[in-house]
Order: structure tokens, then C-alpha cells, then sequence
């Protein structure tokens, strides 16, 4: 349609008007957004408890060990819910339109919840554990934080190939580094555990994404860790062996996984070169 007065196009300048109208409904959060911003607050608020529950008590002098081990507890069990949040919103935002604002969202969570609260969590548990070195358990702390870093940035600018990730994902080198500090060994093994934890995270090693039946096993084990921090918490009978066979488990995870992608890496490098020979002596005269 024409303006009989400017001969200037209405229909234009609405479509016009219209795209400028829109373009904030893109940066509006979606739901797997909201799922997201549930993972940085559970990540948050582990700080918050480590922080009040552990440390502050610790540093007045009113620390009790009943207070302490329930405080310990839900920070760990807020980063194990920052994990599920951190599953269910990469499923959501593939079985849904997720807004623009999702990756950057994700890795910010990520960074809170799987990089400072276990960063944390291992700084407070050198300043308060008999055996610890405070000023070594902060580099500790400083190499988990800039692994995950680390890790989030190469995630964001290396391509892999699909249902694979590089490097040990966050959340789970994030639950490992937590169940090396509550497994209470010595400090030096400990220490040891933690920046080998850390190197994975930074490593070339493949591991799966959790997707179809992984995704559903790696829930449970959630859950099932959820069960056993809460046992341990209130005291329970067999709480106590529970969380160690918990952390325990989680440990030879992360050292088992790590076998398996090398030997993978391994056969497949020489079925390559079989190949290749046989290629070659078949080129052959």
C-alpha cells in the first residue's frame, strides 16, 4: 500500500517497526534458560553454606562437628543439584527452542557452581582440616578454579565430535574434587588427587555426553549420592561408611574412564596404521 501524500511504503515501515518490536522476545529466557539459573543459585548457595556453616564457625571457634558435617553435606548436595539442573537443561533446550542467551548462560552457571563452590570447598577444607596446609590447599583451590576455566572456554570454541566431550566435564571432576576432600585422606594424597582431577578437566581425553540410557544412569547415581550425603548428615547408622563407599566409587570412576578412553584411542590408532599397511601392500605390484 502506498501513502498518496509521500508515496512512501506503509508496509515497509511496519515490517519495520514490527522486527524492532521483536527483537527483544529473543533475548527473553526460555525454560531451559530458567534451569540453567537454578544451577549458578545451587551454586551460590554452596558457597553460602560452606561459608557460614563451615568456615565461620571454624574461625569464631564455635565450630561444632554435628554443624559442620550437615553444612558440608548441603553444599555438596547443592552442587549435585546444580549437576541434575546442568543435565536437564541441555535435554530441555534440545527438546525445545532455547533463546540466544543459552551457552554463555550455561558456561556462567557452570563456572559458579562446578568451579568456585569446589574451589571453595577445598580452600575452607585447608584452613580447617588438622593435617592441611592453608596456603597450599589455595593453590589447589586456584588450579581447580582456572581448570574449569579452562575447560569452559575450549568448550566453547572446539568443535568435537558429536556425544563425545574433551577433557572431564565440570560437574563430574566438580563431584569428584568433593568426594576426594570428604574421603578424608591424608593431606598430601589428597592434594595430589585434586590436581590430578584438575589436569583432567584440561586433558584431551574423551568422555561420552550423557545422553538416552547414560543420561538416566548418571541421574541415579546423582540421586543415589544425594542418599548417601543426607545419611551421612543426620547421622544415620552405616552413614558414615555409606559417604566413604559414595566418594570412593566416584574416585575410581574418574580414574577408570580416563583407561578406557586411552585404550580406545590406542586400538583405534593401530587399527589405523593395519590399515594403512594394507593399503599400501595392496598398491604394491
Amino acid at each position: 500500500m502506498i501513502d498518496p501524500d509521500t508515496q512512501a511504503g506503509w508496509v515497509a515501515e511496519a515490517e519495520a517497526e514490527d522486527d524492532t518490536e521483536d527483537m527483544p522476545l529473543s533475548l527473553r529466557l526460555s525454560i531451559a534458560d530458567t534451569l540453567t539459573l537454578g544451577n549458578a543459585t545451587c551454586g551460590f548457595m554452596a558457597v553460602y553454606f560452606t561459608t557460614t556453616g563451615i568456615l565461620i564457625p571454624h574461625l569464631t571457634g564455635s565450630n561444632e562437628s554435628g554443624m559442620a558435617r550437615n553444612s558440608a553435606a548441603t553444599a555438596v548436595i547443592l552442587m549435585l543439584l546444580a549437576a541434575i539442573f546442568d543435565l536437564c537443561d541441555g535435554l530441555v533446550a534440545r527438546k525445545l527452542r532455547s533463546s540466544p542467551m543459552g551457552a554463555e548462560l550455561d558456561n556462567l552457571s557452570d563456572l559458579i557452581s562446578f568451579g568456585l563452590a569446589p574451589a571453595y570447598f577445598v580452600l575452607v577444607y585447608g584452613m580447617v582440616a588438622d593435617d592441611a596446609q592453608q596456603k597450599v590447599s589455595a593453590v589447589a583451590a586456584i588450579v581447580v578454579l582456572l581448570a574449569v576455566v579452562l575447560r569452559l572456554a575450549r568448550f566453547s570454541c572446539v568443535t568435537m565430535k558429536d556425544g563425545m566431550f574433551q577433557g572431564m566435564p565440570s560437574p563430574f571432576g566438580a563431584l569428584t574434587v568433593v568426594s576426594i576432600v570428604l574421603l578424608e585422606l591424608p593431606f598430601i594424597p589428597t592434594l595430589l588427587a585434586i590436581i590430578g582431577t584438575a589436569w583432567l578437566m584440561v586433558s584431551r581425553v574423551e568422555y561420552p555426553k550423557p545422553r538416552g540410557v547414560l543420561a538416566v544412569a548418571m541421574l541415579g547415581w546423582i540421586v543415589a549420592a544425594m542418599g548417601m550425603l543426607a545419611a551421612w548428615a543426620f547421622d544415620a547408622p552405616g552413614g558414615q561408611v555409606l559417604l566413604q563407599t559414595g566418594c570412593a566409587l566416584q574416585i575410581v570412576m574418574a580414574a577408570t574412564i580416563p583407561l578406557f578412553a586411552t585404550a580406545r584411542r590406542v586400538n583405534t590408532f593401530r587399527d589405523n596404521r593395519r590399515e594403512s599397511r594394507e593399503a599400501r601392500t595392496a598398491q604394491l605390484p
